[in-house]
């Protein structure tokens, strides 16, 4: 498929989906880079030869988030009444973090700049996140008498704890690189140089798992967040069961005691 939005491509095991509106820094509210945002995650998980997802951003910013020129006009998503407004997040932006979340495998958020708003949520629905020194991280929308409508105050809590993303969102001030490596919002803090080498270097190490048990790695993570131990220990128990029934489990415990890399199918 075609994209005028991002660029997306995929290549031994690992696809990249790229925000690709520089001359916007990578807004993120406009229909169109929606569209073409959720057509990718929907697109992934179809896709067998797809173990991991990398998500950066073309030129200076990974994303600015909301088009704030079209928030001062009421254009696009901010046009018309309180309901008409509801109904444009829900049926638009809050479309992303809901297919970020269901995606089965794992994502890696490569920062390489700016990252603030919906953007900086964006980042926080990955999984991991590496950032280049060039990188900068806010929780900006009280600085416009707004709050997160696309869902940073679900994720945030979740991944930094209550105290800090409380922080985060009531002084919506900025993060810098070295600061969001301490905080956690961030793994590593790399040259921007360096950044999607490691990117790629960290998603290849991932890929090379096998498939199967990587999704439902993922998924078990996921489960985790909401439901109670029995229930989650018994869910655990059958993907288990599932895994120990798998061709590649075979081939990896004969991997294990050849001391060699595992070659894995899928299957």
């Amino acid at each position: 498929m075609s994209y005028q939005h991002v660029d997306f491509e995929v290549a031994d095991r690992v696809a990249t989906l790229t925000f690709n509106q520089p001359e916007t820094r990578n807004a993120i509210s406009d229909e169109g880079m929606i569209d073409e945002i959720v057509s990718v995650l929907a697109l992934v998980p179809t896709r067998p030869d797809i173990s991991v997802l990398i998500v950066t951003g073309a030129g200076e910013a990974f994303s600015s988030g909301g088009n704030v020129k079209k928030m001062q006009a009421k254009d696009g998503i901010f046009a018309g009444s309180a309901m008409d407004i509801q109904q444009s997040y829900r049926l638009g932006i809050q479309r992303i973090p809901l297919a970020l979340y269901e995606l089965e495998v794992p994502v890696i958020a490569a920062v390489n700049g700016a990252a603030v708003g919906a953007g900086f949520d964006v980042a926080m629905m990955c999984d991991l996140r590496l950032a280049a020194t060039t990188a900068r991280f806010g929780e900006t929308f009280l600085n416009l008498g707004i709050i997160p409508g696309d869902g940073g105050a679900w994720f945030l809590p979740r991944a930094l704890g209550h105290q800090r993303a409380a922080e985060l969102t009531f002084t919506g001030r900025l993060v810098d690189a070295d600061e969001a490596l301490r905080l956690g919002i961030v793994l590593e803090v790399l040259p921007p140089a360096d950044l999607m080498a490691r990117a790629r270097q960290l998603a290849a190490q991932i890929a090379g798992k096998p498939p199967q048990a990587l999704r439902l790695a993922k998924r078990l993570l996921r489960a985790g967040q909401a439901m109670d131990l029995k229930h989650f220990l018994d869910y655990s128990a059958a993907l288990q069961a599932a895994c120990h029934g798998t061709d590649d489990h075979a081939e990896a415990l004969a991997a294990f005691f050849e001391k060699r890399p595992g070659h894995y199918q899928g299957r």
